[in-house]
């Protein structure tokens, strides 16, 4: 059987026939397919197996698809056919773990004949039917399955109200003062006399780092800040009011407990064990690293007593730009949005044997751009065999999903179908920031993990489809190159065709040292946040949060935000916001694997066959030894914190 791509509509017509008709037909297939294995009909266990990979492939189509869609759509009926189905798909799969006679298929089958990948989907399967309440009474099973439908509902309201909840301020014209020129020229003054700005990240970025007017900063940092607020406020408290029952119901102590079993770190109690020794190794660092922040901070303030989150940014690079020597609208000027992307595609190609060749399919927006994957064999430039298709989404408008994130559209099988994929970002047209260069390196590094791993043959490991804990690590390995100043020779170019000088590179990275414990810091607050939520429940979110955070980062919350109703994190990654420092732990120690050498080429291709295409297929923890050919350890990070 030769695995063939998705085909895409042309039309909106088409794409909602695509998110409604065809999807209802693939879950229509998925619960026949379902139904076939209670009759007796498939005999043998690898049979049993390959009907349930049938039914499982079913659904992962439609899930990727409609997840998607209902995030990018430019219409907002067809993001909403969308939302239906992802609420459709879930249903489908709470249902099927729950029904006994399909337990029934598989609890003690034959394991005689099965290899150890199918074995390892027999296990997985007889999990996910224990933690779905299978073996549950009847009453508590069905207020389980009642449950999850709640949860994914309120789930996708959330993320809706984020994505919906773009806000504008009005500041005068001095108020853009420090902002580079081609932010101020696309920044006209209104009849009013007055300048638009957003929460999207093309006003942010820029005016959070380069705006020298403390108000401008704190209006719209206060605007963000209230994304999602209030209509996420009686959201997210059901949210997690629903979780806690469920995971109750289901024998654990609690959400965190119940999400951590399938994960690297193993047990909710480990969380804040983790989180405890990123405290101690950054608490220091960060309490020197904020007297300079705000020792800067009263230069322009004298009467300062703390820097907040409003001037975190902008001191941040004052601080590189006057101890540095790094300046960040210089940096920028390197930094061209078509340059950078053409040097993402030409990177990840040279590292991993890759090339994108362009082709124009039918998409859901003008703005994408799409691109078959081919194999490139050593030494070979020319055309090969082709492993998927990536689109690309890369500029804000209204409706979109206003972050940055990797979506699967069609998830790949060995024999069956190619793996497609979809970045979905927010980034100027014009020139980047260094930490928008990052970004895209970083959401790229999952885009082409789902490619390499989607050709495997059972549909539960193909793909990105390993441990929720590691599968930041491969993303965040991959910023690295962004660092790498023979790499970025090749495409930081400035408007002369001037590349950026190393010594600058090489001092954007003793500066990008100043201020990483801080870093760390906020992120254990988010991480903290994300935790204590679920786990303690506080009657008063906002109170909570803003704790949360004081305790851990000195760089203060603006008073009275609401940054938990725009912290999309809270749906997907639950009480696990720890990912992101657990992932860079494993991140830092691959890297040590090159050994200084970023264009190694054997590293290179040990890394992509040891830990990209496998997938799933063995646990990460696994994966990650037989690449570095020991445990992975915590010293690389630790060094990394410190500077060295």
């Amino acid at each position: 059987m030769t695995a063939s791509l998705l085909e895409l509509p042309a039309d909106d017509a088409g794409w909602l026939d695509f998110v409604s008709t065809r999807a209802d037909a693939r879950l229509a297939e998925a619960r026949a397919t379902l139904e076939r294995l209670k009759d007796g009909s498939p005999r043998t266990t690898l049979e049993k197996l390959e009907l349930w990979n049938d039914a499982e492939i079913a659904g992962a189509e439609v899930a990727a698809a409609t997840s998607l869609i209902s995030e990018v759509h430019p219409d907002a009926g067809i993001r909403a056919a969308a939302e239906e189905r992802v609420q459709a798909v879930d249903d489908l799969i709470a249902e099927r773990n729950l029904d006994r006679e399909l337990w029934a298929v598989f609890v003690g089958a034959d394991r005689e004949g099965l290899d150890d990948l199918a074995a390892r989907l027999l296990d997985h399967i007889l999990r996910d039917f224990r933690r779905g309440g299978v073996d549950l009474e009847d009453a508590a099973r069905e207020r389980v399955r009642e449950l999850t439908a709640r949860d994914t509902e309120l789930s996708l309201a959330f993320n809706r109200a984020v994505r919906d909840g773009k806000r504008e301020v009005r500041v005068p014209p001095e108020g853009l003062e420090g902002l580079p020129a081609d932010f101020v020229e696309s920044h006209p003054v209104g009849d009013d006399g007055l300048v638009v700005l957003t929460t999207e990240y093309t006003d942010l970025l820029p005016v959070r780092e380069f705006a020298t007017d403390r108000g401008t900063r704190t209006a719209l940092t206060e605007a963000y800040n209230d994304l999602g607020w209030p209509d996420n406020d009686p959201v997210l408290a059901e949210l997690l009011a629903v979780r806690e029952e469920r995971a109750r119901l289901l024998g654990f102590s609690d959400w965190a407990d119940f999400e951590t079993e399938t994960r690297m770190i193993g047990a909710g109690a480990e969380i804040p064990a983790f989180l405890g020794r990123l405290d101690d190794a950054s608490r220091d660092a960060a309490a020197r690293e904020y007297e300079r922040l705000l020792a800067r901070l009263r230069r322009d303030v004298p009467d300062a007593e703390a820097v907040t989150s409003a001037d975190y940014f902008f001191l941040m690079s004052a601080i590189r730009r006057e101890e540095y020597d790094v300046d960040a609208q210089l940096v920028r000027s390197y930094f061209r949005f078509d340059r950078v992307l053409q040097g993402v595609l030409d990177t990840t190609g040279r590292l991993l044997d890759l090339q994108y060749v362009p082709v124009h399919v039918p998409t859901w927006h003008p703005d994408v751009l799409s691109y078959d994957v081919l194999r490139v064999a050593e030494g070979d430039q020319g055309a090969g065999e082709r492993l998927g298709r990536i689109h690309l989404d890369l500029h804000p408008r209204d409706g979109k999903y206003n972050h940055a994130a990797c979506f699967g559209l069609s998830p790949g099988v060995a024999g069956r179908s190619l793996p497609e994929g979809a970045l979905v970002c927010n980034f100027s047209r014009g020139l980047l920031e260094h930490e928008e260069v990052l970004t895209l390196f970083h959401e790229f590094g999952h885009l082409v993990h789902e490619i390499l791993a989607g050709h495997l043959k059972w549909q539960r490991f193909s793909g990105i489809e390993t441990e929720w804990d590691f599968v930041e690590a491969p993303s965040q390995l991959l910023e690295e190159w962004a660092w790498d100043a023979r790499t970025l020779a090749a495409f930081a170019l400035n408007d002369d065709g001037e590349p950026i000088p190393a010594d600058l590179v090489e001092r954007m990275k003793r500066g990008d040292a100043f201020g990483r414990a801080l870093g760390v810091r906020r992120q254990l607050g988010y991480a903290n946040v994300s935790y204590h939520l679920h786990v303690d429940r506080p009657a008063d979110l906002q109170a909570a949060t803003e704790a949360l955070i004081q305790e851990a980062t000195p760089v203060q919350p603006l008073p009275d935000a609401h940054t938990y109703a725009g912290f999309g994190h809270l749906t997907g990654y639950g009480a696990c916001y720890y990912t992101y420092q657990w992932s860079l732990v494993i991140a830092r120690d691959l890297l040590s694997a090159f050994g200084g050498d970023l264009a190694d080429p054997g590293v290179a291709r040990r890394y992509r066959t040891e830990i990209l295409e496998r997938g799933g297929s063995r646990d990460a923890a696994e994966l990650v030894e037989s690449f570095l050919g020991r445990p992975y350890a915590f010293d690389a990070y630790r060094d990394w914190l410190a500077g060295a």
